[in-house]
């Protein structure tokens, strides 16, 4: 390739919001530049104390920025990204951006920050070989990349030999004006090339055929592997720190990393504030240290603490070394406890706000999971139960502040995993955790309930793409424990993976898209319902044929042997070879006490699934499934639908808009 000798600009032009990107090309995987690419993406943007965390995200000048190291086999890529905020153009992120490549430049950092940089990377290397399928990624990275495997064991003795003075220099030899960027600006693309359609030709599907290979791989004689179920009693002890607070502790004996969570049976559902008082505790300090002071001390610690609030659960979760776990916990029990107000920093959160919810209007997705939400739930749904405009811009930093500091008066559970024994960790609580004199009463989380489909009806909403998202939805009954095993085994015949019968059908068969799924939903809690769906994306003018075909085969499913067996034996060896290990063992047990289960819901499963045959199979989608009413959901071109045959074949046709959908 020649040299990239001065800046090259190029514009793309989507219906998505706008945003920036800015690539500086570096030599391939193999090569020294690799390792110091790493650094400085971690000097640059490391999500807590990097110079674009800190002069940017931190003070908000954007709406959002980052940097990462793509490395590669034949060259790599330091690509720089960020979207503006209300009112700012894009030159103006670009500028930002590259005056952290400045200060990078001019050595402008903390003398710390390239030992802490090495650390989390420890940090992240032990916690990628706690899981095989990490492992195994790591290796395949290796093979494809040309890197000796003894080079990837010992990559971060590597770093540690490379000095601030050589971060520098690096900088100042290679990132100059040498760098491509390219503005995506929002609007609608002219000149768009138009592709004839080609004829598809329906194939035929020879599901009842093995080939010779085939065959051989299933003679071939394979030792079963013996599954291991999670035993609640014995796999986690259960510490009382408080009546109101149990502790599940697992000990780590794996490695030197911790996670340690508290957990709270409710969420954004209960105030829908609660989400933008998590987001707004990260940019704060407390009455001795800055924002920014706090931030670097998670870094140093190579600590990571955050509070992720969805529905009906809030974690706040703190993870990293062990060896810093205690310095770690009083921080984060500081700020908890002492975080302090910031107008301004409210103020231009609140804005960002905004135009994250304008943003969201023109992503595909976004619109796609409102409309999905207020299909299934109506126009007062769980997706839209948000503060209004009004109220956000209301909001007072002591309200948000007051929701986090009211966190700790609520009964609560803490999650451990890591190296320290039971005492140890009972101890360390004891002395960091603050508890209220008396707990208040547990938030109620508003409660929805999907609509019953009673009758046909279309749910569409307009968007301006080539290709519509289409979804149908049909509500059943409560969860019923004694169908748990059968809808899994129907769920991975009919809808699962690419031997399922809907992946073979829509895409191999009919050609009618890339990606087609179906799932019969298990609720996830036990007063929740059952939903039948299914999901598309294809050409506009292919909206009825997918339609059509997914009725098909919800009224008469075909009769697969081969295909049903091998669906039995891929849910019997998953059991059989995955690990349920780690922090991954205290959610399960959290899981199945919310859904009343005693016992790990694998061995029911294990014992069940070889029993049935595929006529139960077709007898529970024959009484479930078929012939049911259904919600059909469709985001699409407007010119391009047939709403005449639309609702002649699936029911009335509402129209929404956007505002409808979203609530704003």
């Amino acid at each position: 390739e020649e040299p990239i000798s001065q800046p090259k600009e190029y514009e793309v032009v989507g219906l998505e919001a706008e945003n920036v990107t800015i690539g500086f090309r570096f030599a391939g995987a193999i090569s020294a530049d690799a390792d110091m690419l790493t650094l400085i993406s971690s000097i640059l943007y490391n999500n807590k104390a990097g110079l674009i965390d800190l002069n940017i995200n931190k003070k908000q000048f954007a709406q959002r920025a980052y940097v990462s190291a793509r490395i590669m086999t034949d060259y790599s890529i330091l690509q720089f990204s960020g979207r503006n905020k209300k009112g700012q153009s894009l030159e103006e992120v670009k500028d930002l951006l590259l005056k952290q490549v400045e200060l990078l430049k001019k050595g402008e950092f903390p003398d710390w920050m390239l030992e802490a940089a090495i650390n989390n990377y420890k940090l992240k290397r032990m916690n990628a070989l706690e899981s095989a399928s990490s492992r195994a990624r790591m290796m395949l990275n290796a093979f494809l990349n040309g890197i000796e495997w003894e080079n990837v064991v010992f990559s971060v003795e590597r770093l540690q030999k490379i000095s601030k003075e050589q971060i520098v220099e690096f900088a100042n030899d290679y990132l100059g004006d040498n760098y491509v960027v390219v503005y995506k600006r929002q609007g609608k693309p002219q000149d768009v090339a138009k592709v004839a359609k080609p004829p598809i030709t329906p194939i035929h599907i020879n599901r009842d055929v093995e080939s010779d290979f085939l065959k051989r791989v299933k003679a071939a004689k394979v030792t079963p592997v013996e599954p291991v179920f999670i035993d609640y009693n014995k796999d986690i002890t259960k510490i009382k720190l408080h009546e109101e607070i149990e502790v599940l502790y697992k000990q780590n004996t794996e490695n030197g990393t911790f996670n340690l969570v508290y957990y709270y049976p409710f969420g954004r559902l209960s105030n829908p504030a609660l989400t933008h008082a998590a987001d707004y505790i990260q940019l704060l300090g407390t009455s001795k240290l800055s924002a920014e002071e706090v931030s670097q001390e998670f870094y140093r610690l190579a600590c990571t603490f955050n509070i992720n609030v969805s529905d009906e659960h809030t974690y706040i979760t703190l993870s990293g070394l062990s060896e810093n776990a205690a310095k770690a916990l009083n921080l984060m029990e500081s700020l908890l406890n002492d975080c302090q107000p910031d107008e301004s920093a409210l103020k231009a959160y609140i804005a960002n706000q905004l135009k994250a919810r304008n943003d969201a209007k023109r992503s595909q997705s976004a619109v796609f999971r409102a409309l999905v939400s207020y299909a299934t739930y109506g126009q007062n749904n769980p997706q839209n139960y948000i503060l209004s405009e009004k109220e956000l811009n209301d909001l007072k930093p002591e309200d948000l502040i007051g929701l986090i500091k009211r966190l700790g008066s609520y009964p609560h559970t803490v999650l451990y995993y890591g190296p320290l024994s039971s005492n140890e960790v009972k101890h360390l609580l004891a002395k960091e955790h603050r508890l209220p004199k008396k707990f208040n009463p547990t938030p109620v989380n508003k409660k929805f309930e999907p609509l019953e489909t009673s009758t046909d009806k279309v749910l569409f909403a307009h968007y301006d793409a080539k290709q519509s998202y289409l979804q149908t939805l049909s509500r059943g009954q409560k969860y019923d424990d004694n169908l748990y095993s059968i809808i899994t085994l129907y769920n991975e015949y009919f809808g699962g993976g690419m031997n399922a019968i809907v992946f073979q059908e829509m895409r191999e068969k009919r050609g009618l898209a890339y990606t087609a799924r179906s799932r019969y939903t298990i609720p996830s809690k036990p007063d929740g319902y059952r939903i039948n769906m299914s999901f598309i994306a294809t050409q506009n003018d292919k909206v009825i044929d997918a339609f059509n075909a997914f009725n098909e085969l919800f009224n008469a499913m075909p009769e697969n042997p081969i295909g049903f067996n091998l669906s039995k034996e891929a849910l019997i060896s998953d059991i059989q070879n995955n690990r349920i290990r780690n922090m991954r063992v205290l959610y399960s047990y959290l899981n199945a006490k919310r859904m009343g289960w005693t016992d790990d819901i694998r061995k029911k499963l294990y014992t069940q699934i070889p029993t049935y045959t595929l006529s139960d199979v077709k007898k529970f989608q024959e009484q479930y499934i078929k012939a049911k009413p259904k919600t059909y959901i469709i985001l699409g071109k407007e010119a391009d639908m047939n709403f005449h045959e639309l609702k002649r074949l699936y029911g009335p046709v509402t129209k929404l808009t956007l505002e409808q959908i979203f609530g704003y």
